[in-house]
């Protein structure tokens, strides 16, 4: 769960941390760059494996991830609110800079606590996805209980440039059951517990039992343990030639672009792009079905993850497949957003079914695909699961690079308020 819960938690606590800095909304952009940015982690960590294999001690890597993730979230506690004079103006910079780090920590963890998963047997890295996929259900569990984003409308009435009063209602946002602070205390406490957790894993007793047969924790024999035999090979028989140089040769090149090509769309989709645009596509139908859809969004990504562990299915034409599906789906998301606010079936109630069902559908379909091609790279070796997280990172990036002039630069949507839609 340490993998993304620090930002993702970040994110969900913004409707509190907004009103009370200088950048207001603009915030969201900036750590939408602070965040790749900080993919100078995981970049420095793939070409290490890619020149000097075996020098990068990954389990040291991970203990600085942690011990840096759980200092800058306490560190935020107490100077998220702090600010200085930056050309003449006031900045968080506090802030700024403590979310680079926890991104840099969070990018990281895609290309060291993957590859980690080689210390254990095949069937531990769904439960790996399904602690991923906790790291945003339960920072949006906790902030739910915070009351965060509460809204009620109240009637108000506004004054137009001609004189006249018109009635309207207006979005009255309740107070908070707890602080920010106490928030990124809880952050800083998950980022402690995942430190313990992952103290365990390489000293208890029990853990070593759970090793691959053959496995051995030698830097000097990291490059043998890329070589390992994979567990399931379907698509080369015994004593068959290698297909390609990629892992153990069991996928042609042509199938590895595949794979990867699939890996890095459905980051994108998933990471970036249909996030960057939930608030525009849901907040037409009202504020219950916006954070009904954040929600059951979170929800159904470790779902996905518990489905795959039972039904692990390594099919390339599913993996096409699923990921036309849940394509298809996005494109009627950014459809509805595009068209906000005025989408379809805006003052109906089957809208906001439709809308709840399809972000739901769009995160079970693709968390899928990712989980299965995580088991395919797994099976590939050592390196096939770094660049694995390589991937990963580079399919967000392109994501935020496309969408962010978009939505931040030339304000392509337009949201509809929680309390008031002026469509007829």
């Amino acid at each position: 769960m340490g993998s993304w819960v620090s930002i993702n938690g970040l994110w969900v606590e913004l409707p509190l941390v907004v009103p009370q800095i200088p950048e207001g909304w603009y915030l969201p952009s900036y750590l939408s760059v602070l965040i790749q940015m900080a993919n100078v982690g995981p970049l420095f960590v793939t070409l290490m494996h890619r020149f000097r294999p075996g020098a990068l001690n990954e389990a040291a890597v991970i203990y600085a991830v942690i011990g840096l993730g759980a200092a800058a979230s306490f560190l935020l506690a107490f100077f998220w609110r702090e600010t200085a004079v930056v050309a003449g103006a006031p900045r968080s910079v506090a802030l700024l800079v403590l979310t680079f780090f926890l991104a840099t920590v969070d990018c990281t963890s895609s290309v060291t606590f993957l590859p980690f998963m080689m210390r254990l047997k095949p069937r531990y890295l769904t439960t790996y996805y399904i602690g991923e996929g906790l790291s945003g259900l339960l920072p949006a569990l906790v902030a739910l209980v915070q009351g965060v984003g509460a809204v009620s409308c109240v009637n108000g009435t506004s004054n137009s440039s001609d004189g006249s009063v018109t009635f309207e209602l207006q979005a009255q946002y309740q107070p908070a059951n707890f602080s920010p602070e106490v928030f990124f205390f809880f952050l800083g406490a998950m980022m402690l517990v995942c430190l313990a957790a992952f103290l365990l894993l390489n000293y208890h007793p029990s853990v070593a039992r759970e090793r691959p047969v053959g496995y051995a924790d030698r830097g000097k024999d990291k490059r043998k343990r890329a070589e390992q035999k994979p567990m399931m090979d379907p698509y080369r028989a015994a004593g068959q030639k290698p297909r390609s140089g990629f892992g153990t040769g069991s996928y042609s090149w042509t199938q590895v672009l595949y794979i990867f090509a699939i890996l890095a769309w459905t980051n994108a989709l998933t990471n970036v792009v249909l996030p960057s645009v939930q608030s525009y596509s849901c907040l037409p139908y009202g504020n219950n079905v916006y954070h009904l859809s954040a929600t059951m969004a979170a929800v159904a990504n470790p779902l996905a993850c518990f489905v795959a562990m039972f039904f692990p299915i390594r099919s390339l034409l599913l993996l096409g497949v699923l990921t036309v599906t849940g394509s298809g789906v996005a494109a009627y998301v950014m459809g509805m957003a595009a068209l906000s606010p005025c989408p379809l079936l805006v003052h109906e109630t089957s809208g906001g079914v439709v809308i709840v069902l399809a972000w739901v559908l769009f995160i079970l379909t693709l968390s899928y695909v990712k989980v299965i091609i995580g088991l395919i790279l797994r099976d590939e070796g050592h390196s096939a699961l770094v660049w694995c997280g390589a991937v990963v990172q580079l399919g967000s990036l392109l994501g935020a690079v496309t969408m962010f002039p978009v939505v931040s630069v030339y304000s392509f949507f337009s949201s509809g308020g929680p309390c008031n839609n002026r469509c007829k």
